[in-house]
């Protein structure tokens, strides 16, 4: 199983290839560069495998939630390459990707949403899947719901950087420790992605879309 995976949910811009279980990865701070910089490390990732997209088995990216922009970006390129290659895609969630990327049996995800809110979402590994304490939702830092059991969960993402002292003082019988700078990446979206990909769970690529959770974008002032 040969899989591409990309992420641009955040400032961050990563690819990663699944071969057979080894992940190759690349990673820049793109900023607001994503579009630019994509394509190019894709084709030096490319080479430096020595693949062809025709050799691949299927396409995975960060569905979100994270920046709209970021979103739209990874999805429409990964249709794009779907599209020409004929491949499945599969999308994974940004905030499941930051829970295998930390690694424990309990990690809550939280992204900065600006506006104030953040996405938030809680996991617990189980065997070699993650269930869903709590799904993704939108709120207010500190609206955010408890989760079971004390002392055993880590919290990472920009939204316990954003907001450390609120979420660290709301989950203080909860957590026992805070992962500072963690973010989505591709070499974690590819390893979620594998096993999906070999049960048959891709879609074709016109299905592939974005998961946004705020559906309003612009907010007026008066709205916030």
């Amino acid at each position: 199983m040969k899989i591409l995976a990309l992420d641009t949910s955040t400032e961050y811009c990563s690819l990663a290839l699944w071969l057979d279980g080894v992940v190759l990865s690349k990673e820049v701070l793109a900023g607001q560069k994503h579009t630019e910089l994509l394509l190019p490390m894709l084709q030096e990732m490319l080479t430096e495998s020595g693949l062809a997209l025709t050799q691949l088995d299927g396409f995975a990216f960060g569905a979100g939630p994270g920046s709209f922009t970021g979103l739209r970006i990874a999805c429409g390129i990964v249709q794009g390459l779907a599209f020409a290659t004929d491949l499945p895609v599969i999308g994974i969630s940004t905030l499941e990707a930051m829970a295998q990327k930390v690694g424990a049996s309990h990690v809550m995800t939280a992204l900065d949403a600006r506006m104030g809110e953040i996405y938030y979402a809680a996991y617990l590994h189980t065997g070699e899947d993650w269930s869903i304490v709590q799904a993704p939702i939108l709120c207010l830092p500190q609206h955010i719901p408890q989760v079971p059991g004390k002392g055993c969960w880590v919290g990472c993402g920009s939204g316990f950087d954003q907001y450390y002292e609120t979420l660290s003082h709301l989950y203080r019988d909860s957590l026992c420790r805070i992962d500072l700078g963690c973010y989505p990446h591709a070499q974690e979206i590819a390893q979620l992605a594998a096993p999906k990909l070999m049960k048959g769970l891709g879609v074709a690529a016109e299905e592939a879309a974005p998961v946004y959770i705020r559906n309003k974008v612009a907010l007026k002032e008066s709205e916030r």
